[in-house]
């Protein structure tokens, strides 16, 4: 039951991020990595919103309980390189 609603925080924390970068934009300011990566004048914007539906993704991932798999998943070649048998 717990997962459940850490996932739907998660959720509406990366909701509100996505919905609201340019309140984010305003709060926070204009960060230089995605300035430099992710254009000219809407870099910021748009890493705002990347990070909300980065943070949306893990969190659906948590409502369902699949989050281990996943990290299973993906982590998966680094564990097997590290670990041989």
């Amino acid at each position: 039951m717990q997962h459940i609603i850490l996932g739907l925080v998660i959720i509406g924390a990366g909701a509100i991020t996505t919905i609201k970068s340019e309140a984010m934009l305003n709060t926070f300011g204009r960060i230089g990595f995605f300035e430099k990566y992710l254009g000219t004048e809407g870099g910021s914007r748009l890493g705002y919103k990347l990070v909300g539906l980065l943070a949306i993704f893990i969190g659906i991932l948590i409502t369902t309980n699949m989050i281990s798999g996943f990290l299973g998943w993906m982590l998966g070649p680094l564990i097997r390189v590290s670990n041989p048998r």
